[in-house]
């Protein structure tokens, strides 16, 4: 194939990855979006094994395989390793809840981090080094893919709970990951510029600044995700998300492949810009996620003897929701932790059939992970225009007849707006507190994934109903079939 063609096809495959994140930004195309995505990889795939002439790339001698000429095919290798990881996937997707969601997309991004680390390493075994440029490229590439990994395993460790670490502290972690970075760009200097055929003439330190780079990067992604809290998941895993793209894209630069690098920038950018727009919803600077976190801290106790919350059965709220004409729904993790999603459909059908306003106020920052709610309420056909954001809600929420909070803690805690001394001052909220009954719906008593304390909850216009959200949801329908 010549280089017009591959060219042709690379720029072919862009235009499919381009138009697919498009799409994306939709939820009636979203499925359209990610069908173009994967035209537009299986086309740079075929593109760049045909190219790359993979088939001579294998030992043509079959004795070197057993006797076997099969084995000696560089596709058969290539078609084995697809088919077992489209089998691993398709079994996950099936098997995953939507309340492990979160976790699954922080494992992909520690994926696509490993992916591009080992490209890079295979590239160096391979003694295809290149010159400067590449080099360095090559360096960063195993960076950035290291520090993916090992942060998104980190990440995927929190979420799921299967990795406790709470109690968790690195002295001064801001100094060590700064040394640790300041150690690993000079391993990346060390493999770049030291080699046998420079003045220099240290070959060996080329082979040590390689196992430096990797290994201490795989530890900065570890400490430098480890004291991020609970309440900075999202955001995180936005950015992380963005590492693994911008790692692919520096893999690109290595092995001089252009719709690798066009393909890196795209999920690198989106990533990023993503990150930023969390950062901004929860008033908070990128440094300041990074090097501050306010996760898992507490607020202290006001003196004088503590408000309890009202609680309030499932039929006297039915009562208030009858005779409610304008309804707005906060989701929280709570509605994915109880698969609450459908039961809530149904009491939104229900309330717009007794004539109510019916809508969604949903936080950029709720649930675990970027637009984790609207994942889940489009999962049950609640319609886009529903889906409102908290600047849109906000204005409204004085002429709300009920809000009703699902699971949802820190994204309505009204200390972000008036107490200082609180970890989530300055985030916007949505503020739920300004409706005229305040309906929250919790399992218990307990705190927020932030672990801050909400006064929401012991307001005079906000009444609990404890219990499993979808428990209860359905109850709320069924008072209404009634």
């Amino acid at each position: 194939m010549n280089d017009t063609l591959i060219k042709i096809l690379y720029m072919i495959s862009c235009i499919f990855f381009i138009r697919g994140i498009k799409l994306l930004g939709k939820t009636d195309t979203a499925r359209k979006g990610n069908a173009y995505s994967a035209v537009g990889m299986l086309i740079a795939c075929v593109t760049v094994l045909i190219q790359k002439d993979v088939m001579s790339a294998f030992s043509t001698d079959a004795a070197t395989w057993g006797g076997n000429p099969l084995l000696s095919n560089g596709y058969c290798w290539i078609i084995v390793a697809v088919l077992i990881g489209t089998i691993i996937g398709a079994i996950w997707s099936k098997k995953v809840q939507m309340t492990g969601m979160p976790e699954l997309v922080a494992l992909f991004n520690g994926f696509g981090g490993l992916s591009s680390l080992l490209v890079a390493l295979t590239q160096y075994i391979a003694a295809a080094k290149g010159d400067y440029f590449s080099a360095v490229s090559l360096g960063l590439t195993i960076a950035i893919g290291a520090v993916a990994f090992t942060g998104s395993l980190v990440a995927w460790g929190k979420l799921s709970g299967k990795m406790t670490f709470k109690g968790w502290v690195i002295p001064a972690k801001n100094a060590v990951n700064g040394v640790l970075c300041v150690l690993g760009l000079a391993s990346i200097v060390a493999y770049s510029f030291f080699t046998a055929e420079n003045p220099f003439g240290f070959a060996e330190i080329e082979k040590c600044g390689v196992i430096a780079c990797t290994a201490i990067f795989l530890l900065l992604g570890f400490t430098m995700v480890i004291p991020i809290g609970g309440g900075d998941m999202p955001v995180i895993i936005s950015f992380l998300n963005a590492l693994s793209g911008l790692a692919a894209a520096f893999a690109g630069f290595a092995i001089n492949n252009t719709v690798l690098v066009v393909s890196g920038c795209l999920v690198g950018a989106s990533g990023l810009i993503l990150t930023l727009i969390m950062c901004k919803a929860m008033n908070r600077t990128f440094g300041s996620l990074l090097f501050k976190s306010f996760g898992g801290q507490k607020k202290k106790g006001a003196a004088g003897p503590a408000k309890e919350p009202k609680a309030m059965s499932v039929e006297d709220a039915y009562m208030i929701l009858e005779a409610a004409k304008n309804v707005v729904f906060v989701p929280g993790y709570g509605m994915a932790v109880a698969q609450a999603q459908h039961a809530v459909k149904e009491l939104c059908d229900k309330l717009e059939e007794n004539g109510a306003e019916v809508n969604f106020a949903i936080h950029p920052v709720a649930g675990r992970m970027p637009g984790h709610m609207n994942v889940l309420l489009a999962e049950a056909n609640v319609p886009y225009e529903q889906l409102k954001t908290a600047d849109e809600m906000n204005p409204q929420m004085s002429n709300v007849d009920v809000a009703i909070v699902i699971g949802a803690n820190d994204v309505v805690n009204p200390d972000a707006i008036n107490d200082e001394s609180s970890p989530l001052y300055g985030m916007p909220i949505v503020n739920a507190h300004e409706a005229r009954t305040v309906f929250v719906l919790k399992r218990g008593k307990g705190t927020g994934f932030s672990g801050v304390e909400n006064p929401l909850f012991t307001n005079d216009n906000t009444v609990m109903i404890y219990g499993d959200a979808k428990a209860t949801v359905s109850a709320l329908v069924s008072e209404f079939n009634e």
